[in-house]
């Protein structure tokens, strides 16, 4: 072979594997660089896009939470993640507890659809497409135990007397499901509600001598509750099956108290009861005479319950907004009220009579029947209402003022509390001062939260309706930018604004505003 030749393929052999030592030449493909560690900060993990795979694969329970550093939920769950990383590292569960920063990791939250802060998420065996949302509580032990009812079983299998009993005695209320056989799909509807009712303990057994201990012959799903009458049983409909929206509205129904005392710890619990209908008793619980009210009270309440949820208020306590809500003043208790909590009606005794079991009874039937008129609440017509560029109504005088046919009325509907409403209150208030020597315009304001109108309920603030001048009872409802300008320019062209004028509704707070913390993107 020529020399100049076999010089040429000793080069071109060198260059297709590159020096020694030195990796593949050019075009060669390049080695990927290592995965990067996620650091972690009391005991959480901390993720970004660079990271998440690794973690995925590494742990086959992970709990994410996308927040963000302004976000002040954010800022008063942390402490309560952190808890909760630490009980579940100190029993050895395995699952992980993890957070991302929503606004610097941009691709995550679009990729994870995280519209609002905080968000977690549950991501299980390493799946990435398809996470559970995270429903459980905002508290350390609420947190640790989703996790392990998602990582463990969550219902312990019993076999024998002595665990049942243990199972029983352990908290106020344990639910066993008792099924002949365990590999039935009735088990795995039991298995998947037991998941998040975290605030019982659930057991289940398929042993004939538990079957017989307790009384039973065929599956049924068993509530023990160490109050009012000890258990509820629930069977299992023998062609239709276990269903889990029945089983849990009779959980949820039977957990509760026959009498429930409305407080801080107990009104979420009570509001997510979906009993609508509820009776309330107000009573000054420091008095012997209101106290022994009571009694009468809860023998008046098994045969309704499911139907209506029985609560003492006590009006010594902390509960003045509660008050304010009936449009009660404390010296007026003794007395019932009832209200359904979809419609808002709201429905008083006709007489002023003593509280007794049957006159208890007898006003629930009343109700229920449709025989009592509910009433609306209202404040006294201020002496100045109409005194201020700003006009006060209310209730009473809402009618008259808002349906003069002379006038231009444009009201805002407010709660006291609402951040929105003392946003947009200067602007209001400038309005008025604005066009107070316009005798056809009238600016006013009504308390949404002291003052009910049948005909219009108000589902959020601010809420700001227009009234024109004329026949007719027309109503317009202003949904555009809060500032004088725009407000102006909607007086002044009768109503509406001109076309150019943008039109994109502006935050609102819910009128039954939500327990849940989020703040949005």
């Amino acid at each position: 072979m020529d020399s100049q030749l076999l010089l040429v393929l000793l080069l071109l052999l060198l260059g297709a594997s590159g020096p020694r030592g030195q990796g593949p030449g050019p075009g060669g493909p390049e080695e990927e660089p290592p995965e990067e560690e996620p650091p972690e900060e009391d005991g959480i993990l901390v993720l970004s896009q660079r990271t998440l795979g690794l973690a995925l694969r590494r742990h086959r329970a992970l709990l994410v939470q996308f927040y963000a550093p302004w976000c002040g939920h954010c800022k008063a769950l942390a402490p309560e993640y952190s808890k909760a990383a630490a009980l579940l590292a100190a029993e050895s569960t395995k699952a992980r507890l993890a957070r991302v920063d929503g606004p610097a990791e941009t691709e995550l939250t679009k990729e994870f659809a995280v519209t609002e802060y905080p968000t977690l998420k549950f991501f299980r065996d390493g799946n990435r497409t398809h996470p559970e949302e995270y429903t459980g509580p905002r508290e350390a032990d609420g947190i640790a135990e989703w996790l392990r009812r998602r990582v463990g079983p969550s219902a312990t299998r019993l076999e024998d007397e002595e665990g049942a009993q243990a199972l029983i005695d352990g908290r106020d209320v344990a639910v066993i499901g008792f099924f002949q056989d365990l590999q039935d799909e009735d088990v795995a509807t039991f298995l998947a509600l037991a998941q998040d009712a975290l605030d019982m303990t659930f057991g289940l057994t398929d042993q004939p001598k538990l079957f017989q201990k307790f009384g039973l012959t065929k599956d049924t799903v068993v509530l023990f509750k160490k109050f009012d009458e000890g258990r509820a049983d629930f069977p299992v409909d023998e062609e239709l099956g276990l269903d889990q929206g029945d089983l849990s509205r009779f959980l949820l129904t039977h957990s509760m108290h026959l009498v429930m005392e409305f407080n801080s710890q107990t009104s979420p619990k009570i509001f997510a009861a979906r009993i609508l209908n509820h009776l309330l008793l107000f009573v000054n619980q420091t008095l012997a005479p209101h106290r022994e009210l009571l009694a009468g009270f809860g023998e008046a309440a098994p045969p309704f319950r499911g139907q209506v949820l029985f609560v003492v208020v006590d009006v010594g306590a902390d509960n003045n907004h509660v008050l304010q809500y009936f449009g009660l003043r404390a010296e007026e208790a003794p007395t019932l009220r009832f209200i359904n909590i979809e419609t808002t009606k709201k429905y008083a005794p006709a007489d002023g009579g003593p509280v007794t079991a049957a006159s208890v009874t007898s006003f629930c039937h009343a109700v229920l029947r449709g025989e009592v008129k509910p009433y609306l609440l209202s404040q006294e017509v201020p002496a100045d209402w109409d005194q201020r560029p700003v006009k006060t109504l209310v209730g009473k005088n809402f009618e008259q003022v808002a349906f003069d046919e002379t006038k231009n009325v444009f009201i805002k509907f407010y709660a006291p509390w609402c951040s929105h409403c003392k946003e947009m209150a200067a602007a209001w208030e400038a309005l008025a001062e604005k066009y107070e020597d316009h005798e056809d315009i009238i600016i006013a304001e009504l308390d949404a939260t002291a003052n009910e109108l049948e005909a219009f309920p108000v589902h959020g603030f601010p809420t700001l309706k227009y009234f024109p001048a004329g026949p007719g009872r027309k109503v317009i409802e202003y949904k555009s930018t809060r500032d004088l300008e725009t407000f102006s320019k909607f007086l002044d062209n009768g109503g509406k604004l001109p076309a150019e004028e943008p039109t994109a509704p502006l935050p609102e707070t819910p009128a039954n505003a939500s327990t849940e913390p989020k703040e949005e993107l």
